[in-house]
């Protein structure tokens, strides 16, 4: 973990040692382009290649919330825990709650506190705005049973990674339950693909310029436009940056979303509104779904992301 956004004129970090092998064993399996595959099999692939993860809890459980289904990870058997309200990433395409269940226990291990990981519905089959109606229905059953579900409804955060992320920061801006934090990891703010970064980070590592394009075609495949700041959250208005809560946002340095996420937390500080950010040197888009055994900087970024949670949730 190194250097924050004031240090963008620096040349990046090379990939981090581990992050190359990770990658590398990826490249060596084969798999097309996301510009040349279906939805289907890029979700079938990705089950396949799941890795159970070994953060055991005190209870997971799955439930409905206003018909949408959700995963409940509790950390001990604490009635009264803080809640983290979580929504995967996957480019509104192929994440779902097992991709993100390693990094769901991780973040309810670190910080103490309840994590309810939300399965909002994905394109093309579903395109915006099903995912954001789910994620708001969700929310608003979430806060109004959040005692029923042993959990401090005065104590709520907000969180997401990559297109999750994105949907979380619209969900604090429409300011619908209250909030008192909220963690962005590497956040899709702004889906005209138009800053340096994607330049920068065409091919990759990891995700491409391509690939984030194929992801956004299919999530407005049924209409919607990348200047609505339902889709692209960095261009709401000042209002409704008020709206949101202090946080922490975290970026990876080798990252075609890198700049989006910075300009945004630029944004909210701008507006008043306490927001860290934290950038990982050497890391790609992803990262922190990897299991810290295999890639170090994840399990740093896990603590770090978990002790920012239980500080601003604190009784």
């Amino acid at each position: 973990m190194n250097r924050s956004a004031q240090s963008a004129k620096i040349d990046p970090v090379p990939l981090h040692p581990q992050a190359k092998l990770l990658l590398e064993a990826i490249a060596a399996m084969g798999d097309p382009p996301l510009a040349e595959d279906t939805p289907t099999a890029a979700r079938e692939r990705r089950a396949a290649r799941l890795r159970p993860s070994n953060v055991h809890l005190e209870d997971i459980s799955d439930l409905d919330a206003a018909g949408v289904p959700c995963r409940l990870y509790r950390p001990s058997a604490d009635t009264t825990l803080a809640l983290v309200i979580y929504f995967h990433g996957g480019g509104w395409v192929i994440g779902d709650l097992d991709t993100h269940d390693g990094l769901c226990r991780a973040l309810a291990a670190e910080s103490g506190a309840a994590v309810l990981s939300v399965a909002y519905r994905l394109a093309p089959e579903h395109p915006f705005p099903a995912a954001l109606h789910d994620v708001v229905a969700a929310t608003g059953w979430i806060a109004a049973h959040a005692a029923d579900l042993g959990c401090d409804p005065q104590r709520v955060a907000i969180a997401g990674d990559s297109a999750g992320a994105g949907l979380a920061t619209v969900v604090a801006q429409l300011g619908l339950v209250p909030l008192r934090y909220q963690l962005l990891i590497y956040p899709v703010t702004d889906a005209r693909c138009t800053s340096a970064s994607y330049d920068e980070f065409l091919d990759g590592p990891g995700l491409t310029r391509a690939g984030m394009e194929w992801f956004i075609g299919h999530y407005l495949s049924g209409g919607g436009s990348a200047d609505d700041p339902r889709v692209s959250p960095l261009l709401a208005g000042d209002q409704a940056l008020a709206n949101v809560p202090p946080g922490l946002i975290i970026t990876a340095e080798l990252d075609p979303l890198r700049d989006e996420g910075e300009a945004y937390a630029a944004r909210l500080n701008a507006a008043g509104v306490a927001t860290s950010l934290i950038r990982y040197g050497g890391m790609y888009h992803g990262f922190m779904s990897v299991a810290a055994d295999l890639l170090t900087d994840s399990g740093l970024a896990h603590a770090v992301a978990g002790r920012a949670l239980a500080r601003a949730l604190a009784d």
